[in-house]
């Protein structure tokens, strides 16, 4: 019988998240942020030659997600990014965290975001 590791326990919504250095991005004039993302290595590169996929791909981001990206910058955790979307959209957002933790469990499954150290 293996027995468990003995973990730190972490409360996730403590976390700071911060954009992953090498994604490039851009905020159109309603505030709405695409992603570009480049679409590198050989299976790419096959499905670019073959199946005319594009190099770079576009990920639009909803109203919530371009209101947050600017704001991950490490400093923030996502209790203190809660505060904030909670001001801005107020009910709209809820259930707030349970959507927020979610959110960031999907960007971080792309690598589209990295957590600063604390």
């Amino acid at each position: 019988m293996k027995k468990k590791k003995n973990v730190i326990s972490e409360n996730y919504l403590e976390r700071r998240p911060m954009r992953a250095p090498h994604l490039r991005w851009s905020q159109d004039d309603k505030g709405l942020v695409t992603l570009d993302i480049d679409n590198k290595g050989v299976f790419n590169r096959i499905a670019q030659v073959l199946f005319k996929k594009p190099k770079v791909s576009h990920i639009h981001l909803d109203e919530m997600g371009s209101f947050l990206w600017p704001l991950l910058d490490g400093e923030l955790s996502i209790i203190d990014l809660g505060k904030l979307v909670d001001e801005h959209f107020g009910e709209k957002a809820h259930p707030l965290y349970e959507r927020l933790a979610k959110y960031f469990q999907i960007l971080d499954s792309y690598k589209f975001i990295e957590w600063a150290n604390s």
